[in-house]
């Protein structure tokens, strides 16, 4: 049964699931559902998910982004995790349609009451300056981390910076996603890629073959990061959920 179509105001909104609702439906990692979600969506599969940011609980200030996919999409998505749990997703998805027909009421503030009125005033004020906040953290750490970029740095070197990225692994990530191209010895940018994203560092061995070595621009080291915070580096499996960062300075990087 398709998931029905709920109104909000004037617009007609779908419903849809968090790749973190799969996973704990399918009692999988998030970070491992979100992978999949990544994987079919690059095969064609599945469409591309909305993102929505979402508070992290009980860590105030910081949000965690979800997928949000729709029902369809979400049954591809469980039978490539976890396909014995596709009943329990069924039932929640009827559990979600029952909801949007019957939706909670919603108290207005009486706006006639200019205490009442001032307070759901200020409520707004203080959410939509949180949202500038944040958006302006973030800013500010993109650009620090471009400032701060050391000229010759791979990318398992600049990921070692960013908590939880699993630097074993992203080289072939970034392979899969057709960014790099593997070698025998190294890596090689793809087209798209080169001299805008990554410089190539070609060694010549004694043996006749060379290696191969991407280094990261400073345009390479924004796109890098904003993949860091869109979720879609591979992860460490005892990663803490925290999206943060520290920079390298020279010394460090020598």
């Amino acid at each position: 049964m398709p998931a029905q179509i709920i109104n909000q105001g004037t617009m007609i909104m779908p419903l849809a699931m968090s790749h973190i609702e799969i996973a704990e439906i399918a009692d999988k990692r998030s970070d491992s559902v979100r992978r999949t979600v990544e994987s079919l969506v690059e095969q064609r599969f599945i469409a591309s998910p909305q993102i929505e940011e979402r508070p992290k609980a009980n860590v105030p200030g910081q949000y965690v982004k979800h997928l949000m996919i729709n029902q369809h999409d979400s049954y591809v998505v469980m039978a490539r995790v976890s396909p014995e749990f596709t009943v329990q997703l069924v039932d929640r998805w009827q559990e979600l349609e029952q909801q949007a027909a019957n939706p909670p009421a919603i108290n207005l503030p009486d706006f006639t009451n200019p205490a009442e009125a001032a307070r759901a005033w200020a409520e707004q004020f203080e959410l939509k300056a949180c949202a500038e906040q944040e958006a302006a953290r973030l800013n500010k750490v993109c650009n620090t981390i471009t400032r701060q970029f050391v000229p010759g740095l791979t990318v398992p070197k600049f990921c070692m910076q960013l908590n939880g990225v699993n630097t074993q692994q992203v080289n072939g990530y970034l392979v899969n996603r057709r960014v790099l191209i593997r070698e025998k010895r190294g890596h090689r940018p793809t087209s798209e890629y080169r001299d805008s994203h990554f410089k190539l560092h070609t060694i010549e061995n004694n043996d006749g073959d060379n290696s191969y070595q991407p280094q990261l621009t400073q345009k390479g080291s924004r796109w890098l990061y904003k993949q860091y915070l869109d979720n879609r580096l591979p992860m460490k499996r005892n990663w803490d959920g925290n999206l943060t960062h520290m920079v390298f300075s020279e010394k460090e990087v020598a």
